[in-house]
């Protein structure tokens, strides 16, 4: 009994050493980047494909010149990349030619791609014109969180949407998070209760987000995932549980919408790249 009881505490010795280390660690990095500039990057530019010049970025604390911004990260995507860029192009010259106060644009962020991901993109931005299609260049790999930060930084949209490079969601689901989005406006905040409310109102002040979910196709994937990724995943589900609490079925789907306001308000405040 009495060794059993030196192991364990031992052990807990262990764990909380490890807990301490870990907690001061994360205290003296959040000191270093308060109080240093270090986070601070230099103004991100975007290249003409037509002149080659290199044109600075929009910022997201400008107001918003297009109603919807699509922002793609792209890591080695040659050969997924042309078949979700076209099936997103027909889908938003379609709606615009549908409705000609619809405008749009696609931003492409070239997370340091070793492929012909570059080339890809920019042969978009020849066919469909650097107004309706940019590319960001990051230079060399951050991880999709930088990725998808820096396109919304730089988005000129009411909304902005972010979604995945190889098509795992259709494109015309957007219209679900948009719909919401405009019933949570409808419902909170009555954008028509006079008319010069109504004249000066944007959905873009408002800050909503709307995140797509797969939580609906979990019995079907918990059948062919191996045991041992449906235990981390299971393990994952309650670490989200207890940090932001019930409700939250599905964190990960690649499908996410902000308005202009609530992703100035997220993506200036990210420091995490990955």
């Amino acid at each position: 009994m009495g060794v059993l009881l030196t192991t364990l505490e031992f052990l807990a010795s262990l764990l909380l050493i490890f807990l301490l280390g870990f907690v001061s660690v994360t205290v003296l990095e959040a000191y270093r980047r308060r109080h240093t500039n270090a986070h601070v990057e230099a103004p991100a530019m975007f290249e003409d494909p037509e002149s080659l010049k290199q044109v600075p970025c929009p910022d997201i604390v400008d107001p918003a010149e297009k109603y919807l911004s699509l922002i793609i990260p792209a890591y080695n995507e040659e050969y997924r990349l042309p078949g979700t860029l076209n099936e997103t192009m027909n889908y938003l010259q379609q709606r615009a030619a549908n409705d000609k106060s619809f405008s749009y644009e696609v931003v492409i962020v070239d997370d340091g791609s070793k492929d012909g991901t570059k080339r890809v993109a920019f042969d978009f931005v020849k066919k469909y014109g650097v107004d309706n299609v940019r590319v960001i260049l990051l230079g060399k790999n951050h991880g999709k969180g930088e990725a998808i930060r820096k396109g919304m930084l730089h988005s000129r949209g009411e909304l902005l949407l972010m979604l995945d490079a190889d098509g795992a969601t259709k494109v015309t689901d957007l219209e679900k998070l948009e719909n919401q989005i405009h019933a949570i406006v409808r419902k909170d905040y009555h954008p028509g209760d006079s008319a010069a409310g109504e004249a000066t109102f944007r959905i873009s002040d408002i800050p909503i987000v709307a995140f797509g979910s797969r939580a609906h196709l979990e019995e079907k994937a918990l059948a062919t995932r191996k045991w041992y990724r449906n235990f981390l995943m299971k393990g994952f589900h309650l670490v989200v549980l207890l940090a932001a609490g019930p409700g939250i079925r599905d964190t990960q789907c690649g499908f996410k919408m902000f308005t202009r306001s609530a992703a100035r308000k997220l993506f200036t405040n990210i420091r995490l790249k990955r």
